[in-house]
């Protein structure tokens, strides 16, 4: 596998979970000259034990390292949920994405944290996306999660809160945001003028009025507007019957469930996780930090393998969306 030529920043996540442990095994799986454009960040001494397990201790000393996220020896024991640990993973991300904006890199690839251990450590954090508009300065409404896998992309205008939290904060600004921002990340990976399912709120998007006046009210408006601008937009459509037309190149989903369920249905712990409309791009893999296997050396890197692919050039990212 290749990684083209744009330079990576690659953050270790939970260093408790399988993260460094899939980090180097993915690193393993390129050529000298691809690892090279690949800078890992995370603790080092974690990331020297996980080379252990995996039997590549010979690669470590080759490796880019950035040291970020140290992790105290009290806390280190994979598999175990702890708040320094949360914070390592938070740290090692913030420290890419810092670099990355700076210029050093094109993108950053996270791999799995853990919601629990970051919320033990008092971080607010709703998912990569809000990580990623505090540290670009913005507000978390403008930066978005792309789900990609299983042959789909799809964008949230929703993502980590109640639905009834998300169907208070959506509005046709925001649905239009999410479907830009959909298109800006389609266009960078190789994807120019894309056709846009814009999915319905309620059931059968509404049915005019007979399910709720939301769709209406929210994304009819935003629809309008998005054709104004000259996006190539359809709906809203029930999410059923559009995901099995297949038709388009990306969808816009109202709520969380209505993009992950099809995505990991398809592609089970084998999608990437963009966070995009920000100056800096991230995308995390699209699966969990798997506490059940850590330290044990039998993660399965695929996913982030397949992440590497997406970032890092629009051939290879045609060939694993």
């Amino acid at each position: 596998m290749t990684a083209s030529h744009r330079r990576l920043a690659l953050a270790a996540g939970d260093p408790n979970g399988i993260g460094p442990e899939i980090a180097l095994k993915a690193l393993a799986a390129l050529d000298a000259a691809d690892r090279r454009r690949i800078t890992l960040f995370g603790p080092g001494a974690v990331l020297e034990r996980a080379a252990a397990v995996s039997n590549l201790s010979a690669l470590w000393p080759q490796l880019r390292h950035v040291e970020a996220g140290g992790l105290p020896d009290s806390a280190a024991q994979p598999g175990r949920i702890d708040p320094a640990a949360g914070a390592s993973a938070i740290a090692s991300a913030t420290a890419a994405l810092q670099a990355c904006r700076a210029g050093q890199f094109d993108a950053v690839i996270a791999c799995p944290h853990h919601e629990s251990a970051i919320a033990e450590a008092r971080i607010p954090f709703s998912g990569y996306p809000s990580l990623v508009a505090r540290v670009c300065g913005l507000p978390e409404d403008e930066v978005f999660l792309l789900l990609v896998g299983g042959g789909l992309r799809i964008v949230h205008a929703t993502l980590h809160e109640s639905v009834r939290t998300a169907l208070d904060r959506l509005t046709p600004e925001r649905v239009a945001r999410a479907a830009r921002a959909g298109a800006r990340a389609c266009a960078l990976l190789g994807v120019p003028d894309p056709s846009i399912g814009v999915f319905g709120i309620n059931p059968h998007a509404s049915e005019g009025t007979l399910f709720g006046p939301e769709d209406q009210q929210v994304v009819l408006p935003a629809m309008a507007q998005l054709r104004a601008e000259g996006l190539r937009v359809d709906g809203p459509h029930g999410a059923d019957m559009l995901l099995s037309q297949r038709r388009h190149d990306l969808y816009v989903a109202m709520l969380h469930d209505q993009g992950h369920i099809p995505i990991k249905l398809l592609a089970p712990n084998a999608a990437s996780a963009l966070s995009i409309g920000a100056d800096a791009l991230l995308s995390s893999v699209g699966h969990g930090s798997a506490m059940d296997i850590a330290g044990r050396g039998i993660a399965d890197p695929t996913a982030l393998l397949r992440t590497i692919a997406l970032l890092s050039g629009a051939a290879q990212a045609q060939a694993v969306a």
